[in-house]
């Protein structure tokens, strides 16, 4: 396993556990590098408007699109740091 990857799950842990709630823009940022850095481009359909919280984590994850895997994770890594 990658020095990267290794790290990126740390993160992933280590989010579930910061000493305070993001804002929700952070936490839709959060959203949408964890999702580039596993699944890649955002290829769902998007959801309608009566489901603003799924329209919001959609809009986030779009906004990554063309981000590699590798520069998810290494952004991901240097949020959660940054809240930790």
């Amino acid at each position: 396993m990658s020095d990267l990857k290794s790290r990126f799950e740390a993160a992933v842990a280590n989010s579930k556990n910061l000493s305070e709630r993001p804002d929700n823009a952070t936490l839709l940022k959060i959203y949408a590098l964890y999702k580039q850095a596993t699944t890649g481009d955002n290829a769902e359909k998007k959801p309608g408007f009566g489901d603003m919280v799924g329209r919001a984590k959609w809009d986030a994850w779009s906004g990554c699109k063309g981000t590699s895997s590798d520069d998810a994770m290494q952004q991901y890594v240097d949020l959660i740091e940054s809240l930790s």
